[in-house]
């Protein structure tokens, strides 16, 4: 099936208020575009200097996400045009992001990465860590950066059970975070592998690459 076919099969299966990022990452321009072309407008990559080069040679109007783990000391390189940084995973990245928003005379949307899988190659903020930053004076002077959700990478398993556990566990904490701080909307959790359970348990985004692109070389 072509990347369009792909998408349209995605979409159906999807509700509305759902958002899509399709994950780019290993992706050639070319295969960008048919998405793209067939009204995709939201793409992830986890490492930023193909960020980079893709924003250069792609049309404008894409909204770059950044999903992958990220350094301060490249901050930078992305400020001035990301539209969203789903994997905050700690407050001296946040205070960096902040800053480069700050020169580029920019507010930049974050995700706070929550830790909701066993595995040790996952990062993430414990729950405490985020009630912690969120409280904190330090966080109330950081005027370019707005937090409007979490993201959670759950265990890469075809164990329902452990998934629907994790899923649980996030959504739980969302629910419970939104009605202090209203501004939190976004629940970005689920993979190609795992995004309908996802779903089911309360994501509002999926980041899905294989199921639109096909399988990584």
């Amino acid at each position: 099936m072509s990347i369009n076919d792909n998408l349209k099969k995605l979409y159906s299966s999807i509700d509305n208020y759902i958002k899509l990022v399709a994950v780019s990452k290993t992706k050639s321009n070319e295969q960008i575009m048919e998405a793209y072309q067939s009204g995709q407008k939201i793409f992830g990559e986890n490492k930023v200097q193909d960020l980079v080069t893709k924003y250069s040679a792609l049309p404008k109007d894409i909204d770059w996400h950044m999903i992958g783990h990220l350094q301060r000391n490249k901050v930078k390189y992305i400020a001035n045009f990301i539209k969203l940084i789903h994997s905050v995973d700690n407050f001296k990245l946040l205070k960096e992001i902040n800053r480069q928003a700050k020169k580029n005379n920019l507010t930049i949307d974050c995700l706070l990465q929550i830790k909701i899988a066993s595995e040790e190659t996952k990062f993430g903020l414990s729950i405490d860590q985020v009630k912690s930053i969120l409280k904190s004076e330090e966080f109330k002077t950081l005027k370019n950066i707005s937090i409007i959700g979490l993201m959670g990478m759950a265990s890469f398993t075809n164990n329902e059970e452990i998934l629907k556990k994790e899923f649980t566990y996030l959504n739980d904490f969302f629910k419970n975070l939104r009605l202090i701080y209203p501004n939190i909307t976004v629940l970005s959790m689920g993979m190609s592998y795992d995004y309908k359970l996802a779903i089911q348990h309360g994501s509002n985004m999926i980041r899905v690459g294989s199921l639109i692109f096909g399988e990584r070389n």
